[in-house]
This record gives C-alpha cells, sequence and structure tokens, in this order.
C-alpha cells in the first residue's frame, strides 16, 4: 500500500501510529489476506481471515460500543437505558459506520483483491464498517483508548447532534407502520448465516405489505432491524408512500 495513502488517512484521523503495521492490518481485506497467502504453502493452523482485519475488528466492535455508551452518559444525563440503547444502536450501526468511513477516505485506503476491487467491495457498507471497526481496534492496540475516543467524537458528532429525539427501532417503527394500515405483522426470515465464529454475518429478509427487505449484519438482532429499516426507506420511496 502507497505510504501517501497511509499518510493522508493518518492525517485525517489525527493520529499517527507508532505501529503501522497495525494500521496495514486494519485496512486488510479477507479477499487480499487470502490473495496473498494463494500458491504458499500453509500451516495446518491457518485459518480463514488469517492475516485480515477481523480480529481489529473483533476488539474496535467493542472499543466503539464502550465509547459511544459514555459519550451518551456524558451527554444525555437525565435519560434512561431505553432512550439511550436506541441512540447508540443507530450511532452503531452499519449504516452509520460506512458514512464515517467514506468521509474518512477508507474507500482509497482499503488493501482488497484484485477481483473484489473490480467487483466494487470498496463502497459496500459491511466491508467499511467493518474496517472503521478495525480502525478503531488498531488506535486501541496502538494507544489505548484516548486516541479512538478522539475519532469517535470527532467523527460522529454531527450524527449525534442529529439526534434530537431518541431513533426509534427499525422493527417497532415497521410494525406501527403497519398496523397503522391494518396489515399482517412483519415475518423476518433467516437467509443465511456464516463467517467465522469472532465474526459471523447473518442475512435476513423480512415481509411485509407486500414487500421485501434485506438486512446484513453481525448478529440476527441487528440484521432483523437493518431488514426493517431497509423495507421502511423502500416504502418511504414507493409511489403512494405519503398514503394510509
Amino acid at each position: 500500500m502507497e505510504q501517501t495513502v497511509l499518510d493522508r488517512l493518518q492525517q485525517r484521523i489525527g493520529y499517527r501510529f507508532a505501529s503501522t503495521k497495525l494500521l496495514g492490518e486494519a485496512l486488510t481485506h479477507r479477499s487480499a489476506a487470502h490473495q496473498r497467502r494463494t500458491g504458499k504453502r500453509s500451516g495446518k493452523n491457518q485459518t480463514k481471515g488469517a492475516g485480515s482485519n477481523e480480529r481489529l475488528e473483533f476488539i474496535g466492535d467493542r472499543v466503539l460500543g464502550l465509547l459511544m455508551a459514555e459519550w451518551l452518559l456524558e451527554r444525555y444525563p437525565d435519560e434512561q437505558e431505553g432512550a439511550l440503547g436506541s441512540r447508540h444502536a443507530h450511532l452503531v450501526s452499519r449504516t452509520a459506520l460506512a458514512q464515517v468511513a467514506q468521509e474518512l477516505g477508507l474507500p482509497e485506503a482499503l488493501d482488497v483483491a484484485e477481483h473484489e476491487d473490480k467487483a466494487g467491495i470498496r463502497g459496500t457498507a459491511n466491508v467499511l464498517a467493518d474496517a472503521l471497526e478495525a480502525i478503531l481496534g488498531a488506535l486501541y492496540l496502538d494507544g489505548g483508548l484516548e486516541p479512538p475516543r478522539k475519532l469517535v467524537r470527532q467523527w460522529w458528532g454531527s450524527a449525534i447532534i442529529a439526534q434530537a429525539r431518541p431513533p426509534k427501532d427499525p422493527k417497532t417503527a415497521l410494525q406501527e407502520w403497519v398496523l397503522a394500515r391494518g396489515l399482517a405483522l412483519p415475518a423476518y426470515e433467516v437467509i443465511s448465516a456464516d463467517g467465522p465464529s469472532h465474526a459471523p454475518c447473518f442475512v435476513v429478509e423480512v415481509h411485509a405489505a407486500g414487500m421485501v427487505g434485506e438486512g446484513e449484519a453481525g448478529s440476527k438482532r441487528a440484521a432483523e432491524s437493518a431488514a426493517a429499516a431497509n423495507l421502511l426507506e423502500r416504502f418511504n420511496t414507493a409511489p403512494g408512500a405519503g398514503r394510509t
């Protein structure tokens, strides 16, 4: 990876890594790690995803959850768990993460296999969200909690300010939408569940009002929420969406 790309990214993050190896690992998609191993003799304990950003993503997810919870407690001292949980879920969602990743310039910095690059994987929400979590994990391992805390409070600032009220959970919002129209309750279906044990990937479909929404996430619950959000967005953009 070109050093200028890494330099630009570190400048935007506002942190200079002591271990650039950590930063490089955080930006390595599993396709690139696999491509490097192709044709090479691997040890018997070699596992899928080895050398990629998946381990850093694992810890980065926990770092983000902690730092966002800390910030919300400070910002909303009078709110209780329900409202705080709703805000938190929205701010750490795949959609929110992908948006921040785009603003940081992660697409150009990602190390992906050539065939995946041609397929446009750099711009997909899940890949960008995973990479951003890996960056947060790398920041924590390289410099403790303060570097990722600084990144979170700088790059999520507009998103947290936009939350005048706690956002409604997409599953709840979808249920209220169909009930208000006298329709049957949404039906959720797990389409696939794969990935390594430390980074599973669930794909869920939700059916309601004759339409289908799809969501993908690291847990069944989060995938259901993403599917509900996707279907609500489709309702909002469908012809006659404003009619009850």
